[in-house]
């Protein structure tokens, strides 16, 4: 049987969103140790309406969403795949469903964050077309940080 990967738009109401968010809170804590502290203030999304979450074989896998973070820019947020999924393009399928789901909102941006310690992410945001810029809003000045953009042409 083939694994057959779907994508569905949701909400943080979503219960397979929410049980994939506290995996990767559990994953960044171990990753960042203490200095997670400061970061878990930045990751809450409550009422979130523009989640995506991804599922193989009818089960949830991974998940992403967007929030505006200005009236052209969106920030993707919550980016997480199940250790088993990884390497089968599960992050960049949720990815760009995300920023199709942002253009159609007639965003023109897509910003992010992402920490020095995570490797496999910057690999995949680069893979994507974003590119490292000056860290914003709450990330400045926070060196863990690295901060990329996409234009979403």
């Amino acid at each position: 049987m083939s694994n057959i990967l779907t994508i569905k738009r949701t909400d943080g109401n979503n219960e397979d969103f929410n049980r994939l968010i506290q995996q990767l809170d559990h994953e960044l804590w171990t990753i960042m140790n203490e200095v997670q502290a400061t970061y878990d203030q930045f990751n809450k999304v409550p009422d979130i309406k523009t989640v995506v979450v991804a599922y193989e074989n009818n089960v949830s896998i991974g998940c992403g969403c967007f929030k505006k973070y200005n009236n052209t820019t969106v920030e993707i947020k919550r980016m997480f795949v199940v250790p088993e999924s990884r390497g089968k393009d599960v992050a960049i399928t949720v990815l760009n469903e995300l920023e199709k789901w942002a253009k159609e909102l007639n965003y023109v941006t897509a910003i992010l964050e992402t920490g020095k310690r995570m490797i496999p992410a910057n690999r995949l945001y680069k893979k994507a077309g974003y590119i490292i810029t000056e860290n914003y809003g709450q990330y400045i000045g926070l060196v863990e940080s690295v901060c990329m953009k996409k234009e979403l042409s």
